[in-house]
């Protein structure tokens, strides 16, 4: 039986955190921070299934590129204090085979780049060798700021909000996604 659960959480300097090594995590990658002037090498990671970028349809092409989106997201936020990234992390149904999961991840994430115009990244794991069963989750990656054909632009607030309710909005919408999903397979 899939079980649903989807949580928001924010990336923020005032908490010493970096857009760069948290995504560079998430991917099992290695991208060098210009920030940081260092590099965060999760290479040897072997849980990342999948990972992918997701960008509004007027974003210059550079943003395909992590390491440069990633520092261009640092670059466009100014004070020491700034939230440099949201996440989403999602469950995936484990009755859903890998591709289906891949399917379900780009289509909620390509929803995500509709309504905020931000960029997204996307990585979807199986945590398999910390517990011996499969956990199968997704850590989707947002921009704080929307993305257009000359870089980043404005904040994306409404996700910052309690009153907007926008994180309500998300976790139905990962909710009717899913089901939509599970049922297109005959689950």
């Amino acid at each position: 039986m899939a079980i649903y659960h989807l949580s928001v959480k924010t990336f923020s300097r005032s908490n010493g955190q970096s857009a760069t090594a948290a995504v560079a995590y998430r991917a099992g990658a290695e991208i060098y921070s210009d920030r940081d002037r260092c590099h965060h090498d999760y290479t040897r990671k072997s849980d990342v299934l999948h990972s992918e970028i997701f960008l509004p349809e007027n974003a210059a092409e550079w943003a395909l590129d992590r390491q440069q989106l990633w520092n261009e997201v640092e670059r466009a936020e100014k004070r020491k204090n700034s939230t440099v990234a949201r996440e989403f992390e999602v469950a995936l149904p484990h009755e859903l085979n890998e591709e289906q999961r891949i399917a379900l991840v780009q289509d909620f994430a390509k929803q995500i780049v509709a309504r905020h115009g931000c960029a997204v990244d996307a990585h979807l794991h199986d945590d398999r060798s910390r517990n011996k069963k499969q956990n199968f989750h997704a850590h989707i990656m947002l921009s704080t700021r929307k993305l257009e054909q000359d870089g980043f632009t404005t904040k994306t607030r409404e996700l910052d909000e309690r009153k907007s309710g926008e994180v309500v909005y998300w976790r139905e919408q990962w909710a009717k996604t899913t089901n939509e999903h599970l049922h297109e397979h005959g689950i």
